[in-house]
């Protein structure tokens, strides 16, 4: 019995082992607040006075298929719309010799070549007792694949005037103004 136990635990160290290995550990910074945080926030969000949730959370969907993107996911009852534009990449370095790149690198390199523009939108009462008071939350993220379909870079917009434009979009759309909070 003794040793059939032992080859047990023998059998599945390896497993615990490995399923130890791939637990993927927080950053320690994950959750700081950086200095331009406030900012990225004011920047994100604007208030909408006069409207319901549903009419805003479709003008929103309206507002990225009018801009180019596909709506991916929507979910009206939590007032959440994601949606996402892909686009070619032509960098300089594709512009290069496609046999340069393999000389140098022992092999076809890997060069960008997709890019997608990813949109989160967040609808929510601005408090319980006014239904008619949205906060509207969106981010934009720039995701970039190589030739091997590998993510070689994924960072958040910050252009000023892409948030100015999606917000100037969806109060025309929903024929209210817009409000910075």
């Amino acid at each position: 019995m003794r040793l059939r136990i032992r080859g047990v635990v023998l059998a599945l160290s390896p497993l615990a082992l490995l399923v130890l290995g791939c637990a993927a550990s927080i950053p320690r910074d994950a959750l700081v607040l950086t200095p331009s945080s406030l900012q990225d926030r004011q920047l994100e969000t604007r208030r909408f006075t006069g409207i319901e949730e549903p009419k805003l959370v479709a003008g929103v969907a309206g507002v990225l298929r009018d801009l180019g993107y596909n709506v991916d996911e929507s979910e009206t009852k939590l007032g959440l719309v994601v949606g996402s534009k892909k686009r070619s990449v032509r960098s300089a370095q594709q512009d290069a010799s496609p046999a340069t790149g393999s000389l140098l690198a022992g092999g076809a390199a890997p060069v960008a070549k997709e890019q997608v523009v990813r949109a989160s939108i967040l609808v929510r009462p601005q408090a319980a007792d006014q239904p008619n008071n949205q906060l509207v939350r969106v981010t934009f993220q720039l995701i970039i694949w190589n030739t091997r379909n590998e993510v070689t870079a994924r960072e958040a917009v910050v252009d000023p005037q892409v948030y100015f434009d999606f917000f100037d979009k969806l109060s025309k759309a929903v024929s209210v103004e817009a409000r910075e909070i």
